[in-house]
């Protein structure tokens, strides 16, 4: 009696535990970033009006991402530290989402002095990567240093540091109306396996 007692506990714990996961995988990603107000009312951060340079020579905005989820981040080609780290994890992303439509992929220049169209053009050539699936832009150094913020991301200049300039690798994962969703640190790769499990998710979430 008390072995049968025992194996219904077992059962109960195992199929409550099942459950957990499965409202746990459910749930839908999280909005991150402060809210702020406008006109007295709490609205989610949201990535700012952009308009950049890809390696094209197109101008890239954000109506370029309109009903499409993307992957951000940013880097400097003569970056001698994290940048290849990083860049190595978004080609992963790239890969698999190659032929999904919905999802897109934007690296921004940290070094616009340097990282010229043409710069870029062969470096993206030199990650056999093809835009509009993968943008890499440049602009005023002032205006992709600002939109640093927005993306929760921390960059700083310093002449100490390799390359002239302190950055993080995260990349960040943002949805279809601008908000950003998840991020990952692009020198781990098993956060950006999370990663790519986040951008299944909010793919999902969009399919139902």
């Amino acid at each position: 009696m008390s072995l049968k007692i025992n194996s219904l506990f077992v059962l109960i714990l195992l199929s409550s535990f099942a459950l957990l996961v499965a409202c746990k995988q459910d749930k839908p990603l999280p909005v991150l970033g402060n809210k702020k107000k406008v006109d007295g009312v709490e609205v989610d951060h949201t990535i700012p009006d952009f308009s950049f340079t890809n390696q094209l020579g197109n101008t890239v905005t954000n109506s370029d991402f309109e009903d499409k989820i993307y992957v951000a981040d940013f880097f400097f080609t003569t970056c001698p530290t994290i940048c290849p780290t990083v860049m190595s994890q978004m080609l992963r992303i790239y890969d698999k989402y190659e032929d999904n439509p919905q999802v897109r992929l934007l690296s921004h220049t940290l070094d616009p002095k340097i990282d010229s169209i043409g710069v870029l053009k062969n470096y993206g050539e030199n990650l056999e990567i093809e835009a509009p699936k993968w943008h890499l832009v440049t602009g005023p150094k002032d205006d992709i240093h600002n939109i640093v913020d927005d993306y929760m991301n921390i960059v700083i200049e310093d002449p100490q540091a390799p390359g002239g300039i302190n950055h993080t690798g995260k990349i960040i994962l943002v949805d279809k109306d601008r908000k950003i969703r998840s991020f990952a640190d692009g020198t781990d790769p098993e956060e950006v396996s999370q990663l790519l499990l986040d951008i299944d998710k909010l793919l999902n979430e969009y399919s139902k």
